[in-house]
């Protein structure tokens, strides 16, 4: 039923999405630490975003970028983690061209998205260390909902120009997508049309969200940092320092996943690499995301044991 002909034309209508293994033994084991992992991501994202939201004293730009960096690992997780689910426990990998179009353009949105509010929360952290007397001035509500609606419409803007571009491709052989998911490079590899035009407009999409992101995150640790050594006691030094290191966990881990994926020449791109990256980036990250922040957070930790009347 994938492919229909059309003046001697075959189009598919239809992708298998092949995922982690074949291996039947396999599958089980799979199934359940995946699940588990889908689980302790909602369930800790959503914690997350409770308590920011009922603890008036978390009502501040760190924790208002983070209740929003938990929604987009809650909608990135939930667009792709069901799908592999279906596939390990019934075996149906199967899904149509406009489904695996729609999962690829939230997933390109969400990253994108991701990446500038990483970006706005290193420029918090950055006011924080070294403006901290013009810090709530600088940081005020206003410009915190600019910068997150900014990163959101920029994102799936950013998404919108890639998928363009996709839908512009005929995918007419093999309908095998050898990934987790309707990823875009296992995607392009099975197109019968030339796809420099996409890849081009990928490596540009990825380049001017990544790059400028990155070098305004990068730009903001290096003058935290330069603000920090200027510090004379050793435990102003590491108050300072652990306002910051959640998120440049988080950020290392993000940035190392999409360099090692996208910004690499094709020629280079390994499948199996591939795999082993979105597994890490679509649902370790996200489980991890808060873990890093509420362990690390001795506010958060009290927020929550006030939510749950302990």
């Amino acid at each position: 039923m994938a492919p229909v002909n059309v003046e001697n034309i075959t189009i598919l209508t239809e992708f298998i999405i092949l995922g982690l293994s074949d291996n039947p033994q396999l599958q089980a084991p799979l199934f359940l630490v995946l699940l588990l992992i889908y689980l302790i991501t909602l369930l800790g994202n959503l914690v997350i975003i409770t308590v920011i939201c009922a603890d008036p004293r978390l009502h501040t730009p760190m924790y208002f970028f983070l209740s929003n960096l938990s929604l987009t690992d809650i909608c990135c997780t939930s667009n792709i983690v069901p799908k592999l689910l279906g596939i390990f426990l019934a075996g149906d990998k199967t899904i149509s061209y406009v489904g695996c179009i729609v999962q690829l353009f939230f997933f390109m949105g969400l990253a994108c998205t991701e990446c500038f509010l990483l970006t706005a929360m290193a420029y918090d952290r950055y006011v924080a260390v070294c403006h901290p007397l013009h810090y709530l001035l600088i940081m005020n509500h206003r410009v915190c909902v600019l910068l997150a609606t900014t990163s959101w419409m920029t994102g799936f803007l950013t998404s919108v120009t890639i998928m363009v571009s996709v839908t512009r491709l005929s995918f007419c052989s093999s309908n095998e997508i050898d990934h987790i998911f309707c990823e875009l490079m296992p995607l392009l590899k099975l197109s019968c049309t030339d796809t420099a035009g996409t890849q081009t407009v990928l490596f540009v999409a990825a380049a001017l969200t990544s790059v400028p992101a990155s070098l305004v995150t990068l730009t903001s640790y290096i003058s935290i940092i330069s603000a920090i050594l200027r510090i004379r006691s050793a435990e102003g030094k590491i108050k300072a320092f652990s306002t910051c290191a959640s998120h440049l966990t988080v950020v290392s881990v993000f940035y190392l996943s999409i360099f090692c994926v996208y910004l690499r020449p094709n020629s280079t791109y390994s499948l199996e690499q591939g795999k082993m990256f979105s597994v890490l980036y679509t649902t370790v990250t996200p489980m991890l995301n808060p873990i890093i922040y509420s362990l690390r957070n001795k506010e958060v930790k009290n927020a929550l044991r006030k939510v749950i009347g302990t």
